[in-house]
């Protein structure tokens, strides 16, 4: 019996206490938009990633190369970057990815992509990229609960940064291990991620 393809365990745990991770590069599909979490565009975006997800899942069953879907993942962003707390949840920008194994080809994911939109009525699986995602060194920390209450979190999260002797670099990332359509906020298990460079 073949065993279902595996990823780096880095990828998808973290404690509750803040730390240094070396993140993998990967093979993902992305997509990206703008706007607030609830939008009907975000939404159509969740749908489409796992549509062509579960697509390629199933072609490489049937290959012998069986993978288990990850946690879907997001990052975000404002521009200018310091004007997220204040900037309209509507503005919000955003880049959603589920990571895939490596092995895979542009032409296989190309052929489940047609499948995909031929079996489903969402046009946004037309636009899935397949690409390489880099992150390298980040700082990380699991939260549990309400999105609402990933604040004070993310403020621990910035210190801790400061007091390594780092700073932040690209964007807000979060790895979402629970589905939240479906998970109670206080139960949901979010890693909080960020990016950083050496200060000197």
């Amino acid at each position: 019996m073949t065993q279902p393809v595996t990823f780096p365990p880095v990828l998808f745990k973290a404690r509750k206490q803040p730390e240094i991770v070396e993140v993998p590069d990967t093979w993902c599909l992305t997509l990206s938009g703008v706007g607030a979490p609830e939008s009907p565009e975000f939404k159509q975006a969740i749908e489409a990633l796992y549509g062509l997800a579960y697509t390629l899942k199933f072609q490489q069953k049937a290959a012998g190369q069986d993978f288990k879907v990850p946690p879907l993942e997001g990052l975000w962003w404002t521009d200018p970057p310091e004007a997220f707390a204040r900037t309209p949840r509507d503005q919000w920008q955003w880049q959603l990815l589920i990571r895939m194994p490596e092995g895979l080809t542009p032409a296989q994911v190309a052929a489940a992509r047609t499948q995909a939109a031929a079996k489903k009525q969402n046009p946004r699986i037309l636009d899935v990229r397949f690409e390489r995602f880099a992150e390298g060194t980040a700082a990380q920390v699991l939260h549990v609960g309400p999105f609402s209450e990933e604040g004070p979190v993310i403020e621990r999260l910035h210190a801790f940064i400061a007091e390594q002797g780092y700073r932040p670099r690209g964007h807000h990332h979060e790895v979402y291990l629970s589905d939240f359509r479906r998970t109670a906020p206080e139960r949901l298990k979010t890693i909080l991620r960020q990016p950083v460079e050496p200060t000197t």
